[in-house]
This record gives structure tokens, sequence and C-alpha cells, in this order.
């Protein structure tokens, strides 16, 4: 994910109709379980001044997700992402990883606890149904890197308890328990899973935890399609036939991953899209701002305004004139889907955390999703099934798994 501080409270958003969503369209979407599986948007929850309760304006503030969106975008819900940035691997580095990533995790059961009216914690595949019924937001809980859990993978049982339920073993850069598809030295560390990634993964499958591929190396989805005793998700990810970037996964994966019962749950992060025009003032720029911030995790209100400051100068300065736009979104979607088919596909934008592409800027505008996909020919079973019930599958199988003890 991309730091999230350069945030400021803001007017509820505008609740404006969207043109391209026909009523009939629009009508379909609201009818549908729609979950996001990877949403950075608890980066945001720890900020002062910061409220999900309220609207805010991404071309403002940069943040995608909130309540009030969340209803206009008619997102049910999704997966709030535990997300710790790759550290050293030493004894200090996962004792501070794990610190932060406990309190991250505090901080989404804290939000769900805050307005129980709105938001309901789910634990099981079958807790989606009833809470969407009830007009509340789903809240399942994942781990974006299991760098937190350290050397000792019995940790992952606090987590588990915490509502844990879908966990990425590697982020950037290899960790102690994978390779990532990403690590700066452009080689691979094991070659696939450690051997306490193997470990971690057959804890995983004990307590019935999703195992997340996203992030880590070709080679660790191979040991994972061929050592989970459950399917696997890619929780947001992309296709190298439309773009080859290593954050994406071939058609071999694919299919792999299909015939395993695992779902790609499609990335709307522009950089893993398509190439786009160097712009290297831009790229300067916010690598110093981004910088500054995480020399400074604990921002003061004051501090984040003069950095949302700085951010809006530099995109007066330094505009962003070849993004990715919502077609080239659209093509990963609908190769997966010609690939892996509408049972193993699903939506994972990356909110918060870098998605969003030029005419899907937040989670108001995920109806569009639903609008192509008609456009495209699938129907309405087709769509429940990307929307949400390709992940409930998953993780069902995970619970199942667990209680049988295979």
């Amino acid at each position: 994910m991309v730091a999230a501080a350069l945030v400021a409270s803001q007017p509820s958003y505008a609740q404006a109709k969207d043109p391209v969503v026909s009523r009939k369209d629009r009508a379909l979407h609201e009818r549908l379980l729609t979950l996001d599986t990877h949403l950075d948007t608890p980066a945001s929850l720890d900020l002062p001044g910061w409220s999900i309760e309220e609207g805010h304006n991404v071309k403002t503030d940069y943040t995608q997700v909130d309540l009030p969106r969340m209803k206009q975008g008619g997102l049910d819900g999704g997966f709030f992402a535990i997300y710790t940035a790759q550290g050293p691997l030493t004894v200090e580095g996962f004792r501070n990883a794990r610190d932060f990533a406990i309190m991250r995790g505090l901080s989404i059961r804290q939000m769900v606890a805050a307005d129980p009216v709105n938001f309901a914690l789910a634990l099981k595949a079958e807790d989606a149904a009833p809470i969407a019924a009830s007009g509340r937001r789903i809240v399942y809980m994942s781990i974006e890197n299991a760098y937190p859990l350290g050397e000792d993978v019995s940790l992952l049982k606090t987590f588990y308890n915490m509502g844990v339920r879908v966990v990425g073993f590697a982020h950037f850069a290899h960790n102690q328990f994978a390779d990532s598809s990403t690590d700066p030295s452009k080689k691979p560390r094991y070659g696939g899973l450690s051997p306490l990634g193997r470990a971690l993964l057959g804890e995983m499958n004990r307590l019935g935890i999703v195992p997340d591929a996203s992030h880590s190396s070709d080679q660790v989805l191979d040991d994972l399609l061929a050592l989970s005793s459950t399917p696997v998700l890619l929780t947001h990810s992309g296709c190298k036939a439309v773009y080859e970037h290593p954050r994406n996964i071939d058609d071999d994966h694919l299919r792999a991953l299909a015939a395993k019962g695992g779902v790609i749950q499609m990335n709307a992060y522009g950089t893993y899209l398509r190439a786009s025009r160097p712009n290297p003032e831009r790229q300067k720029a916010l690598a110093a701002l981004f910088a500054e911030m995480r020399e400074d995790a604990k921002l003061s209100e004051a501090a984040r305004e003069r950095l949302l400051a700085r951010r809006q100068e530099i995109d007066r300065l330094y505009p962003d004139t070849d993004r990715p736009s919502f077609d080239d979104f659209m093509a990963h979607m609908l190769h997966a889907l010609k690939v892996a088919g509408p049972d193993h596909v699903g939506i994972g934008l990356d909110w918060d955390g870098g998605g969003g592409v030029s005419g899907m800027e937040d989670v108001t505008a995920v109806p569009r999703i639903t609008a192509a996909l008609v456009a495209a020919g699938y129907s309405e079973a087709d769509l429940q099934k990307i929307w949400s019930g390709n992940v409930l599958r998953v993780l069902a199988a995970a619970e199942a798994a667990a209680a049988s003890g295979k």
C-alpha cells in the first residue's frame, strides 16, 4: 500500500448520479452482495481529525473509502487489511512490527464497536449475507504481509482470535516466510516458501485462514497450490498477459489457480495495469514527500495538513497526465474471466493503498464494474459470484477443512 496519511476532514461527498451507469444496472448492483477483498482503509483510522463516519473527497484529501461513499457506491463491505511495511528481519524489527499490527487490528475492531448500527464484524462466510440484509457494512479482517508474526507461527492464533481470516505471506520484499514478486534484489531467496513459510501455511490451514498469494512470487504460488489443503486467494492482482509486471500472474498460473478452486481478485493499482509515460519530476517529489511521512508515522493534524498542501502542490506542478483508465482495469478483469471463468474471479481494488484509475477514482464508482460486466454479457448469477460468491466459497472451504481437521 501507499502511505495514507494525507487526510483532512471534508464535507459530505456529493451524492451525484453516475451518468455511466444506467438505472437498470444500478438496481442490479444494489441487489448483489458486494465485497472488496483488499481495503487499506485502516491506515486512515488512526489519523487525528479523520472519521470513517464522515464523507471525504478523493480529489482533495486522497482517501477513497468511508461510510457515506460505501453507501453511495453500493459496496456492502470487504476485507480490511492490517498492512505492515517490510522492515529488518531482526528481533527488534519483528517486535515492532508485531506491536504495530496488533494495534492496527484493534483499530479495526474499535471502528466496528464504535458504530454497531453501520458496521458488523464477520468471522465466517455465512455471516456476510445477514449483515448486508441488516443494512450494515460487512467487516472481514486480513493481514497484508505476515512479517509481524516474526518467527513464531503460533502468533497467528492471536490474530485469528482478533478476527483475521485471510493472510498474505510477503509484500514488496522477501521476508522470513516467502519470496516477494518485487524484491529489489530481483533474485529469489528461497525459491518459493521458506521452511518457516511452510509451517505458517500449515497453521493457516489448521485454523481456517485463507492463504493469500498477492505480492508473493510465482514460485510461492506454486508452493501454495501444491501444499495448501484449501483453495488459494489472490486478494489484489492482475494478468501478465495484459501487462507484463511481476505483481501480475500468467495464464498458466491462472488456470492452475482455478483448477484448485482458487480465485484472483482484480486489482486497480495503475502501475500494474499498463506502462505509463515517465514523469520523473513528479516521482521525485512524491518519493520525498512519502519518505517524510514514513519518518513521522504519528503525524499531528497540523503536520498532516501541511503535507496535504504539499501533495496538492505536486499535483499542480507535475500533473499525472497519463493515468491508467477504467478500460485498462477492465482489460485485466475480462482477460481473467476468459481464462479462469466467472467461478474464479473477484474484486480487490486496493482502495486507500494506491488503487484507483481514471474513471474509477474511489469507491463511489464501483457500480461501473457491474455495468461493464453486464455489457460484456455476464449474467446476474456470474456477477454475484464475482462480487462476493467466489471469495465466500473459498473462505467456507477453509472453515470446513479446519473443522474436519484435514
